[in-house]
């Protein structure tokens, strides 16, 4: 299927997200930056593709609502999948995720993390841009819970992101629209589930901002995610959401019930050729609660700023202890059966590399070096397909792999 070869050129190359449109060339987005990769993609044959992804009854859908959210597993590559229509047609926006289930030591995260997850009720808000990683962090946070706990955990998300397996806890995962017709209705039914943990993916309108506050006040601890560059502008916008009537309200039983807050943004760390989260977090200390309380949220950087005793950290600070930090995990390496430079049976990823780019393994999240580098004109053939090839890549850095990729494109066979 082309959407299959799509995914696997995107996940070799180290993208973190596909994006595809009618009469448009296929194009990628790599730490940060965005490339094509081949040639212009048909419209019939990004719309059949669709077709196939969403099947009769959501295509249908599709159609009536001009948009569609879902997930698909592609040879053990999790994608989350956004379709919609532009002016030149079908178009689609795809989010590669990590593959498996990281807890926060595997995602690169502080440990004071940790603290969100000790709480046995109240709300925690990931925050950030979009791109940012909220939802690998979210998900850090569940795997540490579950690996280290008994608890009941229902998460509601729009579409199903990562799939958990269940170890000391049990997780009950649901998505809206398929299993619940909206986050409203999904969180009043998990009310009466029995959870001790609820995940919201998303709170996107007053009334499941309102339902998850009194969610967080009511013995459940509440994990949810919003969109916001800074951790005052979060609980701002979660208090501006009300009617002007009620703030003082909704702002008291916010500052009762919060366990954290955290913003973050990826920084990249060219010392190890590495993106990684920075943070900002408040804790809930007596200055914060006031402060939240009063509504006197632009005084929240003051408060970030004098509490690093109480295990806050201000964008600053923490950047200073990621420039000090030398054991990093590493993303894992191209599988095998993905590398188009190591695999005897895949070498249609090979014939479809754009002509002057070479396609080449890269660690999910970083740039290859060799992807980027055009090919002199009249270079001799690549190596034989059945030729293999090991490169050391953990051992060489960028400049050094640019050069023995461009040494195994010129190679003539014996």
């Amino acid at each position: 299927m082309q959407f299959d070869e799509w995914i696997d050129q995107a996940y070799a190359l180290g993208a973190s997200d596909l994006h595809l449109e009618a009469d448009t060339p296929a194009i990628v987005r790599i730490r940060g930056d965005l490339q094509t990769i081949g040639g212009i993609v048909a419209g019939s044959t990004l719309l059949q593709v669709v077709q196939d992804l969403l099947g009769p009854e959501r295509m249908a859908q599709f159609q009536e609502r001009g948009s569609a959210d879902l997930a698909e597993s592609v040879g053990g590559v999790r994608c989350r999948v956004n379709i919609f229509h532009t002016m030149r047609g079908v178009a689609a926006a795809i989010r590669l995720l990590a593959p498996g289930v990281k807890d926060l030591r595997a995602c690169n995260l502080h440990r004071d993390f940790r603290k969100f997850v000790d709480a046995s009720s109240g709300l925690v808000l990931i925050c950030g841009p979009t791109g940012s990683g909220k939802s690998t962090t979210l998900a850090a946070l569940i795997e540490e819970i579950n690996a280290t706990r008994a608890r009941h955990i229902v998460t509601l998300e729009s579409p199903i992101e990562y799939v958990f397996a269940n170890r000391q806890s049990f997780i009950r995962q649901r998505e809206v629209p398929t299993h619940a017709p909206s986050f409203e209705q999904g969180i009043m039914d998990a009310l009466r589930e029995n959870p001790d943990v609820l995940v919201i993916g998303e709170m996107r309108t007053p009334e499941a901002m309102r339902l998850t506050l009194n969610a967080a006040e009511t013995g459940h601890l509440v994990l949810a995610t919003l969109h916001s560059s800074n951790c005052a502008e979060a609980l701002s916008r979660v208090c501006m959401s009300f009617p002007a009537d009620i703030q003082p309200s909704v702002r008291a039983q916010l500052a009762d019930c919060l366990v954290g807050v955290s913003s973050q943004r990826l920084d990249f760390l060219p010392q190890h050729h590495l993106r990684v989260p920075c943070c900002e977090i408040l804790m809930p200390s007596s200055g914060a609660r006031g402060t939240v309380r009063a509504g006197n949220f632009s005084q929240l950087t003051s408060v970030l700023q004098s509490g690093g005793e109480e295990g806050m950290w201000t964008f600053e600070r923490y950047h200073r202890w990621l420039e000090q930090v030398t054991d990093w995990v590493q993303p894992p390496l191209v599988p095998a059966a993905r590398n188009p430079l190591r695999s005897r049976g895949e070498g249609a990823m090979a014939r479809k590399a754009p002509p002057g780019r070479l396609p080449a393994a890269a660690v999910p999240g970083q740039r290859p070096a060799a992807s980027a580098r055009p090919l002199k004109a009249g270079s001799a053939p690549a190596a034989p397909a059945d030729e293999v090839i090991d490169v050391p890549a953990e051992e060489m850095d960028l400049a050094s792999l640019a050069e023995l990729a461009k040494k195994v494109v010129e190679r003539k066979p014996s």
